[in-house]
């Protein structure tokens, strides 16, 4: 991929603003090797410890197909060291297979999920005060290629672009995509109720009180979206999901959901459907919402079934299953955090009963 010192000069510098001391957390492939390198010379240049974590697939497909029950249930204090003591995380999504999990019981899924909590929590907590800076970014490998349906050429390309790599300065870009979020943010912040309707979904979400957050790449890069948690019994409605659901390489099609008091109360699929309601089924948490959003990267016009890119794609929203992130003043607590995105290029939301998002565009002024 070229630009890759432009690319690390971002996450390094703008994303993470890592500092003199800093313990910086990489994980990455073997894919991403080129980047890991650029990222490695601008952590040492500014004077902080890097460290590595390669993941594989098939490691990860082994550990889920032949652990023992305990060993699914098992919290390692090493990772719970480390994800209580670094400073930075830089996670490089660059997988060399897009479903190692899909033939692995779902069951056993969940029960791992169920082990882990504890260092979701800890990052959510870490999170919200401020203690942890981090960013999840891509590295554009044929596998995620492939399940974008696109050449490894025109996947690097879209990477590229999705990421503002293109201009002159992807700083500034990423500055500008960030003061055009905060009009969106001061206009969603007087709004008590959400009403979203197209021809297969009339939902009603509560988020007056909530606070929105403005995803300008620093977490996600590439960003593009503001979110939020919605109150816990303020989802009210059906909704249904264009994209398929991916979840740790299922993919779920079709999904259907209906609400009663912010709870999950039916669910269906055309696709996978075992699968969705066995995640549901993770605790208490999962069968509400955590958060809800706006994309709002125009770069990105194509589903690729990879989440870090589609929950950003111009003209749609998206609703997370599970988790909320405290800062957002989400309580809702749960293993799981699932993201589900919707097209709205053919649809309309109201606010308080006033129409504010016409065909996945805001109408009115966000300046």
């Amino acid at each position: 991929m070229r630009g890759l010192d432009k690319y690390a000069r971002l996450l390094v510098g703008y994303c993470t603003e890592v500092r003199k001391l800093d313990e910086v957390l990489i994980s990455a492939s073997i894919e991403a090797i080129p980047l890991v390198r650029e990222l490695w010379r601008e952590i040492v240049s500014r004077g902080a410890y890097p460290r590595l974590v390669l993941a594989d697939d098939v490691l990860t497909e082994i550990f889920y197909r032949y652990a023992p029950r305990e060993l699914l249930e098992y919290l390692s204090p090493i990772d719970r060291f480390i994800a209580e003591k670094i400073n930075v995380r830089i996670s490089i999504l660059s997988p060399t297979h897009t479903k190692p999990l899909i033939s692995v019981d779902p069951e056993r899924i969940s029960t791992r999920s169920k082990a882990t909590r504890e260092l979701t929590e800890i990052f959510m907590r870490r999170d919200a005060s401020g203690d942890l800076r981090w960013v999840v970014a891509p590295y554009p490998t044929n596998a995620l290629a492939q399940e974008a349906n696109m050449t490894p050429l025109e996947f690097e390309e879209f990477v590229y672009k999705a990421l503002k790599l293109y201009e002159h300065d992807p700083v500034q870009a990423w500055i500008n995509q960030a003061k055009m979020q905060e009009g969106v943010i001061r206009l969603l912040s007087k709004v008590d109720e959400l009403h979203i309707v197209t021809d297969n979904t009339d939902l009603l979400v509560k988020v007056g009180g909530r606070t929105w957050i403005n995803d300008d790449g620093k977490n996600n890069m590439p960003g593009g979206e503001v979110f939020t948690a919605p109150h816990e019994d303020g989802v009210e409605g059906y909704i249904v999901f264009e994209y398929p659901a991916v979840y740790r390489g299922y993919e779920v099609e079709g999904v259907k959901l209906v609400f009663r008091r912010g709870e999950v109360v039916e669910a269906s699929a055309i696709k996978g459907e075992e699968f969705l309601k066995k995640m549901l089924a993770t605790d208490e948490g999962a069968r509400r919402v955590g958060e809800f959003a706006f994309g709002l990267n125009y770069d990105i016009t194509r589903f690729t079934k990879e989440i870090l890119f589609d929950e950003k794609i111009g003209g749609t929203i998206h609703m997370a299953l599970g988790a909320a992130y405290p800062r957002t003043g989400g309580k809702n607590s749960s293993a799981i955090h699932w993201d589900m995105v919707k097209d709205m290029r053919r649809g309309k939301i109201y606010a308080d009963k006033d129409l504010i998002y016409e065909n996945g565009r805001f109408i009115k002024d966000i300046a």
